[in-house]
């Protein structure tokens, strides 16, 4: 999967991430809200990279202003019912580049290209009902509060109250707007 859009272009990792995907995975406040801890070393991001380009669900976001991998956007497969028409998305993002709408602008992007070329029907996002930027970051994208839950994080050995969303197609379709252009 390849998406541009007007200031991103979302990818596959590649092995020359490692130093811009350890910066932004080694700060303090960024993984805690994914549920995993900063990384605390470049061979330890290395290993994490390998496993992501293995497992082929996380994906680069990459600022096109001046080439730099500044966070990821997660597609994984349904985790609750196996469901082949449902994804769920997971993200992380460079401190620097918050509260610019990047991760918004690469959601609706990624959520485009489920819906219109993945023929998804349905879409998960959760947040830890701490983290008051990305409840207010996913329901910006239009997704709707379905139930809250517990996410057990085995990295930090913790649970989060969490919020989980979901975003269907056909509300998707009456919503969509066409300002996210995604080639």
């Amino acid at each position: 999967m390849q998406l541009h859009t007007e200031r991103l272009r979302i990818r596959p990792f590649l092995e020359s991430d490692l130093h811009d995907m350890h910066e932004y995975c080694a700060q303090d406040g960024v993984g805690i809200y994914a549920g995993w801890a900063a990384h605390t070393s470049l061979e330890e991001s290395e290993e994490i990279l390998r496993d992501w380009m293995a497992e082929g669900h996380k994906h680069a976001i990459v600022w096109l202003e001046n080439g730099k991998v500044i966070g990821h956007i997660s597609i994984d497969p349904d985790s609750e019912e196996g469901r082949a028409d449902t994804r769920e998305l997971g993200c992380a993002l460079h401190l620097q580049y918050h509260r610019k709408g990047i991760m918004t602008e690469a959601i609706k992007a990624v959520l485009t290209y489920l819906f219109t070329t993945e023929n998804i029907q349905f879409v998960w996002a959760c947040c830890f009902q701490s983290n008051m930027a990305s409840k207010g970051m996913i329901e910006k994208c239009g997704f709707r509060l379905m139930q809250e839950g517990i996410f057990c994080s085995s990295s930090l050995d913790q649970e989060f109250s969490s919020y989980e969303y979901r975003m269907a197609k056909q509300d998707w379709q009456a919503m969509s707007d066409g300002c996210v252009r995604v080639t």
